[in-house]
């Protein structure tokens, strides 16, 4: 049985576990998904070499530190600075971004164009870089960075990135598209949004990358007015079977992925499964 995981310093009640291991029984492959934390950044691959993990996900605070420990990094990861993906094949160990792939997915699935738009990204950590690449790379208009540390966060993404403009929350003019990259209205501080109702009216369409809950404070008030809403399920849905396909070397089917979407949304509720 081939082993894969998801690493982080505190996992808490990851998703991962189900969502991979029901791709697998579902399509009959070989494989069992675990959690494993680890304290310490220089035990990692140590660690999962000697558990014979033959792939593995990477979350808070990692997702930077095994940058120049890999064999072969893709050319999304590298021009984002971070992995979440791992492969391991005969001794060689190979990096990929599957946030970046989750990202578009989750775009296609609910036709959300990029083109020629405007997009607000609200957050400036590891997965507004995630969201800031795939823009560029669908041909975003312009791509504006909200931050509260405007100054240094500036500096950094400039000369990271094209195509960028970095402000603070009170200097949000509005916009086409709204990216939330936060965590502010993750459970269990639900009642929060990262930006207020008369932000939101300022756009025509309210991306969360949130998954749990999945209606977000945020997304209740674009939804209020009028605004196209779309949660963060399909994007963790979607980053998650890029990993399987990665290390499985397969196309899974779409009907599999609104499946799974389901499963995630019946979970995130509480319903029996």
């Amino acid at each position: 049985m081939s082993k894969y995981g998801l690493v982080g310093k505190k996992l808490g009640h990851s998703l991962s576990p189900l969502i991979h291991n029901y791709v697998f029984q579902k399509l009959n492959l070989s494989g069992e998904y675990f959690l494993y934390e680890i304290e310490n950044e220089k035990d990692i691959l140590k660690k999962l070499r000697a558990e014979d993990v033959v792939g593995f996900n990477i979350t808070i605070p990692y997702k930077e530190v095994l940058l120049d420990e890999l064999d072969y990094i893709s050319e999304e990861a590298k021009k984002i600075g971070a992995i979440n993906l791992v492969r391991i094949e005969d001794g060689k160990t190979y990096g990929y971004n599957s946030d970046y792939f989750g990202f578009i997915k989750m775009l296609e699935e609910h036709s959300v164009e990029i083109s020629k738009k405007s997009c607000y990204v609200l957050g400036s950590g590891g997965a507004a870089k995630s969201v800031i690449v795939a823009l560029n790379d669908l041909g975003a208009k312009e791509i504006v960075v909200i931050t509260r540390d405007v100054e240094s966060k500036k500096a950094e993404l400039k000369r990271k990135f094209k195509n960028i403009t970095v402000v603070s929350y009170e200097d949000i003019i509005g916009g086409e598209i709204l990216i939330n990259t936060t965590p502010v209205g993750m459970y269990p501080n639900t009642l929060n949004s990262p930006v207020t109702e008369d932000i939101l009216k300022r756009f025509d369409v309210a991306i969360d990358l949130i998954y749990n809950p999945a209606d977000t404070e945020f997304l209740r008030l674009a939804k209020k007015n009028g605004l196209k809403c779309v949660n963060g399920v399909s994007m963790l849905v979607n980053q998650a079977i890029k990993s399987d396909e990665v290390w499985k070397g397969i196309t899974v089917d779409r009907a599999l992925v609104e499946e799974l979407e389901e499963l995630v949304e019946k979970e995130l509720r509480g319903e029996k499964l």
